[in-house]
Order: structure tokens, then C-alpha cells, then sequence
């Protein structure tokens, strides 16, 4: 079977299932690592208009609410993702798209802040991507965006499904490109770019970056000092915040 590409991954039913549970584990590092960094960036963001890249089911939407956006428009290219968000939050007010974020017509000068989070990595010409961006963002617009950490995209051998990871093997960094990865029961297509190559193409769009995180865990999230030490060893998330100009 031909590996899948990241606009219909998660439109296999059994790769659906097996992701909602595993994002529903209490030691989901997407839950105590990366979502944390991004509601504090976003805690300097304009935040009124929302762009919600690769949205999923919607998982940011009740912060986002409450802390004063008032429009919210939300895009996936995932029918499961999009159903799931849709059903979630029936509030007329919150727009869910099902869309390619490659092929999707922006509006220009439209939004306060684009959030994408962990959807880069699937998108082979991410520069094209970034250049609609800085034209839906208005002058002084955020962009907010986590990807996998290039340690991590550089060489999936090291992946074993089933085991907790206590290493990784970084290899081929410097060849920039695609990687198919078994993952979630099934193969799917990833890009790999170097820390280097993200803040080239950010900046190259048109933005400034003003913040790059890494994904440092802190301790008071982990109720299990063991899992919060092994998460101190590799870094799981590259984490950008960036102005447009």
C-alpha cells in the first residue's frame, strides 16, 4: 500500500481511532509540552480573527473563545477531523472548512493571527504556503506554528510502534525532503526541513520570528517524574512565533 500523504491520512478509519486515543492519553506530550507553549505565545498575539491551520477537532477552540477572539475560522483537509470538530462545537460563530491549506483561496489582510500547529511537516512546498500567509495576515499579524522537531524528522528508524522512545537516531539532517513514516497503524508522508530551513522560509515570506522554542518540558505539567525525565532527553517540537511585516 502507497504511503499516504498528510490531506488524507487521517481519512482511514482505523488511523482516526487509533489517533484520538492516543491523543487522549493523560502523558500526551502534545498536551503537556506543545499546547502549553502555544497558548502562551498566544497570549501576545492579536487574536480577534483566528486561522486555525490544520485544525483538527478543534482542541484550542475553548481557550480561544475565552480569551477573546471573536472570529474563528478553522481548516483540515481530514472529513473525520472536520465532522468530529463540527460536532464539538455547533456554534455558528466557529467555521469549520475541509480543505487542502495548499489549494484553499485566502483572504487578503484578513486575519490577526494564523495558527498552524504540528501540520508543516506534511506540506512538500511550505514556502508557497507561507507566501498566502503573510498576504491573510494583516500588517503586524502573528503567526503561531509547532512542527516535529527536525531531530525527529531527520531519520524515523528509530521509530517502534508500541514503545516508548528513549533515544533517537538523527541521521541524512542535511537531506532536506520527503520521509515516509509507519505511523498510527499505516504510512504516511513527511517533510523534512532543518532548523535552518524553517527560519529561512519564514523569514523569506515575509515575517520576522520573534520567538523559537523547543519543547523544554516542565515539571510541574508531569505527574509522573519518570515520563517528565524521559522527555528531557530529545527534543519532540519545533515552536515558532512570527510577525509579519
Amino acid at each position: 500500500m502507497e504511503p499516504y500523504d498528510g490531506s488524507d491520512f487521517y481519512d482511514d478509519d482505523r488511523v482516526f481511532r487509533q489517533y484520538i486515543l492516543h491523543r487522549s492519553r493523560a502523558e500526551s506530550p502534545n498536551e503537556l509540552i506543545e499546547k502549553p507553549i502555544i497558548l502562551d505565545l498566544l497570549k501576545s498575539s492579536p487574536r480577534k480573527a483566528v486561522l486555525d491551520l490544520g485544525c483538527g477537532y478543534g482542541d484550542l477552540i475553548d481557550e480561544l473563545t475565552a480569551g477573546g477572539v471573536t472570529t474563528y475560522t478553522g481548516i483540515d483537509a481530514s472529513r473525520n477531523m472536520i465532522n468530529l470538530a463540527r460536532s464539538r462545537f455547533p456554534d455558528k460563530r466557529i467555521e469549520f472548512i475541509q480543505a487542502d491549506i495548499t489549494r484553499w483561496l485566502y483572504p487578503v489582510a484578513h486575519y490577526d493571527t494564523v495558527l498552524a500547529r504540528l501540520v508543516f511537516h506534511y506540506v512538500a512546498d511550505l514556502g508557497s504556503v507561507l507566501e498566502k500567509l503573510g498576504k491573510t495576515l494583516i500588517t503586524g499579524g502573528e503567526l503561531v506554528c509547532s512542527v516535529e522537531h527536525p531531530v525527529i524528522t531527520s531519520s524515523l528508524e528509530s521509530y517502534a510502534a508500541g514503545q516508548k522512545k528513549t533515544s533517537w537516531k538523527v541521521d541524512d539532517y542535511f537531506a532536506l525532503g520527503r520521509r515516509s513514516q509507519h505511523w498510527m497503524g499505516s504510512n504516511v508522508i513527511k517533510y523534512h526541513r532543518t532548523v535552518e530551513e524553517y527560519w529561512r522560509l519564514v523569514t523569506q515570506a515575509g515575517f520576522r520570528i520573534t520567538v523559537l522554542r523547543e519543547g523544554c518540558p516542565q515539571a510541574a505539567l508531569f505527574n509522573d517524574k519518570d515520563e517528565f525525565e524521559r522527555r528531557k532527553r530529545i527534543p519532540l517540537f519545533l515552536i515558532l512565533q512570527a510577525t509579519k511585516l
